[in-house]
């Protein structure tokens, strides 16, 4: 600096320090507001968090939620055992059905003989009420053939000869067999 050079006056070095206080003052004010908005963010970050902690403990202990959860592990565990029980249902009830119709069919065919083996009883019955006066009736026709068949047998000359007999003409002119005894 040269002479010429006006030296300041005791206001204006105080007022240059107290320039340069308030710049100190105010790097350290903005540093301890970085220290704390840092602080204040760590805070707020460690908040949330907790915030979420506690929001997952809360879920993981609510028994409505905890109800589904282990609803849900069952669920998908006894599921296909529950396939299973449904198909073995429906196959029981197949099987039923199908049993079902077996005996129908087997009921209608036990009628079906029941009523054929009547059927032949009432036939076998009205034969034996027949055959009572079909006996009758060879009976009787035995009777008349045996006297009425030796004597048509005996009216013709070659079957006189079979029964033993002999074609003759009588004195009237009358051709008959005749049976002589010896």
């Amino acid at each position: 600096m040269s002479d010429d050079a006006v030296s300041p006056t005791p206001f204006e070095i105080e007022l240059r320090e107290t320039l340069e206080r308030l710049g100190d003052l105010s790097l350290k004010l903005n540093d301890r507001i970085e220290e704390q908005t840092k602080a204040i963010s760590h805070a707020t970050t460690m908040t949330n968090e907790a915030r979420r902690a506690a929001e997952t403990t809360k879920q993981q202990t609510d028994p409505d939620q905890y109800a589904e959860y282990a609803v849900e592990v069952i669920d998908k565990r006894l599921e296909k055992r529950m396939q299973d029980i449904k198909q073995t249902a429906s196959d029981l009830l197949r099987a039923s059905n199908y049993t079902r119709e077996v005996l129908s069919k087997a009921d209608q065919d036990r009628t079906e003989v029941q009523r054929q083996l009547w059927e032949q009883e009432r036939k076998l019955d009205q034969f034996k009420g027949r055959m009572r006066w079909f006996g009758l009736g060879v009976v009787i026709l035995v009777l008349v053939l045996t006297v009425l068949f030796p004597r048509f047998l005996a009216s013709y000359g070659p079957t006189c000869g079979v029964l033993g007999g002999v074609w003759t003409t009588t004195s009237t002119n009358t051709n008959v067999c005749a049976f002589y005894r010896e």
